[in-house]
C-alpha cells in the first residue's frame, strides 16, 4: 500500500483480521503485518 494513504473503518477492520489470522497460523508480528502491506508500528 502506497504511504500515506488512509483506509476507511471496514478496511482496517479487514486488514487487522488478516493479520490476526496470519498471527494465529503462527506468523511472528512483523511477517504478518509485512504480507498484509501494513507497518508493524501502524499495527
Amino acid at each position: 500500500m502506497p504511504k500515506g494513504v488512509r483506509l476507511k473503518p471496514e478496511q482496517a477492520v479487514a486488514k487487522l483480521r488478516e493479520i490476526e489470522v496470519k498471527l494465529s497460523q503462527g506468523k511472528d508480528v512483523l511477517t504478518a503485518c509485512r504480507e498484509a502491506g501494513v507497518t508493524d508500528k501502524s499495527y
